[in-house]
């Protein structure tokens, strides 16, 4: 049957932009597993600070090519890890498959048997996804219980333990070996039982308290809940449902400051009325939709408090930072805003980004914009002690053209609203392009009230030349006028491009609690 729908129905062909002949190209395409390797260092030196640590970057790679329509964000996730020596010499890579029901289910099954949701339910051709997906059901070929998510888009280190996240599932636990550098997956995790529906794959950890606050969308009513969690990993308190949001967007990121959680409300909705009535997609761009912000104390028991401020025309994908301005009784917001949202499903390469402040007096409820500069940025990344407080500096990828990065700028939010804040920038050179970049600071004791101390540190990032084939891992000095290259290592094999990443120190690799 899924063989009928994906010759006669919706076959691939006639939609290029899901076409996984055309999405799978290049770097794109998928790559086995690898297990732990050497990597040579052959430029410069590696960083102290990176001694003995780990970068992890998670994105998509089928295990197999996709029979029907595909789009990048639904990918099996697989886990990319360099490992370096404590002695700062050497390294190792490894490239492991995230272990989720959905990658275990096809790999036993020899191909894929989870339908595409985001390319594959449209129209007609979604009403028939949505039949054969309930006869799979029914027939017991699968199981909605176990979960259907990738995870395949972002990490979180929390409790002394490390997730794979990605917002359709539950974490991922997962484990890097510290003297290895192997990657094992423990399983799906619902911490104890607290958690019952999907996390969002950009929960915010803040740095003082070691809270870890999240949330979750949904189809129905509640379309938006928020919870938290202490630094044991405890769910605390009650969850927190918001009944205000008016319909099921696609609340990708949000971000907090010391006193409030900020979500934002985008015309990218889920329509599954309009695929069922109108022959429309599951998930789709609303025009006539006036996107929001919404405002709500961190440590709310209910949504009483919640308020929402409108912000035409402004579609937050990721958030880079936001924290409270006291004396003005503002809040400070800043994220890349995408332009138009049409192109977000399938022209990706259409999608332009404006890095824009978003001031919003709590007071009397006025809200300006200061866009930070013209360029086409995102995936931005900021020092991880000025998470959720005013920081100074941002480093974001360079999307030339989305999804690809090819450099990294320095934003420095000081001189928003004199002109273009864009004051350092490194390009990765002809035919290179990487992913989103990661700041490991120098230090992870700094005085928050030295503005010089927060961009003491480095970018890490890999990096492939589609020219040579070539992949190397990168690492920038983020407190230099060029953002100039450090150090650089060979990588064995090549990374496709991904999505995001950390970094764990030596000690946050060794504190991790055994399965």
């Amino acid at each position: 049957m899924d063989e009928l729908i994906n010759t006669f129905i919706d076959p691939p062909s006639l939609r290029p932009s899901v076409d996984p002949r055309h999405v799978l190209f290049d770097n794109f395409s998928s790559v086995g597993e690898l297990p732990p390797t050497p990597c040579p260092v052959v430029r410069g030196a590696i960083p102290r600070c990176l001694a003995g640590g780990a970068y992890i970057r998670n994105g998509p790679n089928p295990q197999h090519f996709p029979r029907g329509p595909y789009h990048l964000f639904e990918g099996d996730g697989m886990l990319h890890a360099i490992l370096f020596d404590p002695t700062g010499h050497e390294a190792i890579l490894c490239s492991r498959y995230v272990h989720t029901y959905k990658y275990l289910l096809e790999r036993d099954a020899g191909g894929p048997v989870v339908p595409n949701f985001i390319s594959g339910f449209h129209g007609v051709a979604g009403l028939a996804r949505t039949a054969v997906t309930a006869l799979k059901v029914l027939t017991r070929q699968m199981s909605l219980a176990e979960g259907l998510g990738m995870a395949n888009t972002s990490l979180a280190f929390f409790a002394d333990r490390l997730y794979a996240l990605c917002e359709s599932d539950l974490p991922y636990a997962v484990r890097l070996d510290p003297t290895t550098g192997d990657i094992a997956t423990a399983g799906r995790c619902d911490f104890n039982g607290q958690l019952s529906r999907c996390m969002t794959a950009h929960p915010k950890k803040d740095p003082s308290t070691g809270e870890l606050f999240a949330f979750c969308y949904s189809l129905t009513p509640p379309f938006l809940t928020y919870f938290r969690f202490d630094p044991a990993g405890n769910k605390c308190g009650p969850d927190v449902p918001i009944f205000s949001a008016r319909d099921p967007s696609l609340l990708h990121d949000f971000a907090i400051t010391e006193r409030y959680a900020v979500f934002a409300e985008t015309q990218i909705v889920l329509k599954p009325i309009g695929m069922v009535l109108g022959g429309g997609a599951l998930v789709g761009s609303e025009h006539r939709k006036v996107p929001r912000i919404g405002v709500l104390p961190r440590y709310a028991t209910n949504e009483s408090e919640m308020r929402w401020f409108e912000v035409p025309g402004f579609n937050m994908m990721h958030a880079i930072n936001a924290w409270d301005d006291e004396e003005e009784d503002q809040l400070v917001l800043v994220a890349p805003n995408m332009l138009c949202t049409d192109h977000l499903l399938g022209h990706l390469h259409l999608v332009h980004n404006c890095v824009e402040m978003v001031r919003i007096n709590l007071r009397t409820g006025i809200l300006t914009r200061t866009p930070l500069s013209p360029g086409n940025f995102e995936f931005g990344v900021i020092h991880p002690g000025y998470m959720g407080r005013r920081n100074r500096y941002a480093y974001v990828g360079v999307a030339d053209p989305m999804p690809k990065i090819s450099g990294v700028v320095k934003l420095d939010f000081s001189i928003a609203g004199k002109g273009d804040c864009v004051v350092a920038r490194r390009d990765f050179g002809h035919h290179c392009f990487g992913g989103q970049p990661f700041f490991v600071p120098e230090s992870k004791e700094q005085d928050e009230d030295e503005d010089e101390d927060e961009d003491e540190g480095y970018l890490v990032s890999y990096v492939h030349n589609e020219a040579s084939g070539e992949s190397r891992f990168v690492v920038m000095d983020a407190s230099s006028p060029d953002l100039e290259i450090v150090a650089e290592l060979l990588l064995p094999r090549r990374v496709p491009y991904g999505f995001h990443g950390l970094f764990l120190s030596q000690a946050e690799l060794r504190s991790q609690q055994p399965f």
